[in-house]
């Protein structure tokens, strides 16, 4: 008597799909992320905006020198003990640098910036010499 056995094609990738998914099921603590930003000019000033969700204040620097503007900060992973298991983790986790050369335009002295929501903004003030003056001419 023999055996009968049925051949699977997919099988080597299911195995696949199953490494796969084990490997990003455990917490991305290693790899590197970095959040969002936007950047806007107004008339006096220049705004940057960058999505940090999860990230607490006491873990945000932010620095100006030498006409760069540095942002720095780190979204930690917190397990709970209460939970069993994660079926997924997507988001990533760990320390992020950002850094931008700021235009000479900036007054360094005078940056600003607004934690709510999840969302950092940074206000940059331009120098008084580099807002937009209107000029009235005298038609004579």
């Amino acid at each position: 008597m023999s055996s009968l056995t049925t051949y699977d094609p997919f099988s080597s990738v299911r195995l696949l799909e199953d490494a796969l998914t084990r490997m990003w099921s455990e917490p991305r603590t290693a790899r590197p992320w970095s959040p969002a930003v936007d950047i806007l000019e107004t008339e006096n000033d220049l705004v940057l905006r960058a999505d940090l969700p999860d990230v607490k204040l006491e873990d945000i620097d932010i620095r100006v020198e030498n006409q760069t503007l540095s942002l720095k900060g780190e979204r930690r992973f917190e397990k709970e003990e209460t939970v069993k298991g994660y079926h997924r983790i997507e988001r990533s986790y760990g320390s992020f640098v950002r850094t931008f050369t700021l235009p000479p335009t900036v007054d360094p002295d005078h940056v600003s910036a607004e934690y709510k929501n999840g969302v950092l903004t940074i206000t940059l003030p331009k120098k008084e010499a580099a807002k937009p003056r209107q000029v009235k001419v005298a038609i004579k």
